[in-house]
């Protein structure tokens, strides 16, 4: 199949953490991180996250740096959960939204310009290779996911995640805080994704980190 280039980008603490159990997680990284990060998303044709991403922290997922392009907004959603009232919404007659889900558009949404493609569900959610040769056609060369832990999970148990930029923050927050990657249900080491590391740099008090899947 072909499909985009694939990237995941992860804001963690040091023990691999995006926010507190109680959903705090402004903010992890430092700034410089995250203008960094605005500038991954300039770098990709589209931007995804998933729906409790997207409920918890009603993002833009814009770049806000000036002359440089907005990629296209993606959501993850299969109960179609996108409130008209959301910043995504609100926002997209201007610059496109897309949603996946199993449910089918309400016209409110459709009216503001929100794409929503109704497709199939499997056992672990929505059918993601369904929805990559979708933006195929719609002129998606290159994705950056940005969340949650349950979509990337998702992405690498298909072997999908192509390229790694991970921020990772000098603060520890323990057991109980999100993980960054969901549960993958691997019953042996032999089943795990592999990555080599392609370059490290330190960012204000942060490190990042670029890796590469081991093919």
């Amino acid at each position: 199949m072909d499909r985009p280039f694939i990237s995941l980008k992860m804001a963690t603490s040091l023990d691999g953490k995006i926010a507190l159990s109680n959903g705090q997680s402004k903010w992890i990284t430092s700034q410089e991180s995250r203008a960094k990060g605005r500038e991954l998303r300039a770098k990709h044709d589209g931007i995804c996250v998933g729906s409790n991403t997207v409920m918890k922290d009603d993002p833009l997922l814009t770049t806000r740096i000036s002359g440089q392009p907005d990629p296209v907004r993606i959501v993850y959603d299969s109960r179609l959960r996108l409130s008209p009232d959301s910043q995504l919404a609100r926002s997209a007659g201007d610059i496109p939204v897309v949603v996946f889900s199993r449910e089918k558009a309400p016209k409110g949404l459709k009216q503001m310009g929100v794409q929503v493609f109704s497709i199939a569900s499997v056992d672990d959610g929505l059918d993601i290779c369904e929805s990559l040769i979708v933006l195929g056609t719609l002129g998606v060369n290159s994705l950056l996911i940005e969340g949650g832990g349950t979509l990337a999970a998702s992405f690498l148990r298909r072997g999908l995640i192509d390229r790694i930029h991970w921020f990772r923050a000098p603060i520890v927050l323990g057991g109980d805080g999100r993980n960054c990657i969901g549960d993958m249900a691997f019953s042996s080491l032999d089943k795990a994704v592999r990555f080599q590391r392609q370059s490290y740099e330190m960012i204000g008090p942060d490190t990042y980190e670029v890796l590469e899947r081991v093919t």
